[in-house]
């Protein structure tokens, strides 16, 4: 799997640089924010999905996992420019109730600075 991690300020920002966030590495990036949430802290989270193209249902399962880390230790999430099939999946299933959805990695962190 082929992610980074950047840091700007107290915002942490996970970019995932595959094609495809699904079943073959949905549990790499669980444990990846298992890790960086639970372990490490993070506080204020952006997952950037600039370069993934297609996600799944275990896909968007490891982004729910995140999203309930970061809720029950009182931090915030953003998920950061989606292609357009991937925002189609989150509207389908009416995910963007739950997690805010940004077009860019610099409009995530205006509102993560904001907050």
């Amino acid at each position: 799997m082929n992610f980074e991690i950047k840091k700007v300020d107290d915002i942490t920002i996970f970019k995932l640089n595959e094609n495809r966030l699904d079943t073959n590495i949905s549990g790499l990036v669980k444990g990846e924010f298992t890790m960086l949430l639970k372990v490490e802290g993070a506080k204020k989270f952006i997952i950037d999905l600039s370069q993934v193209e297609s996600c799944d249902s275990s896909g968007l399962s490891s982004i729910l996992v995140a999203n309930r880390i970061l809720n029950t230790s009182g931090g915030e999430m953003r998920l950061a420019a989606p292609m357009e099939k991937v925002y189609s999946l989150i509207k389908i299933t009416q995910l963007e109730r739950v997690l805010r959805v940004c077009n860019s990695v610099e409009e995530a962190i205006a509102e993560l600075k904001k907050s």
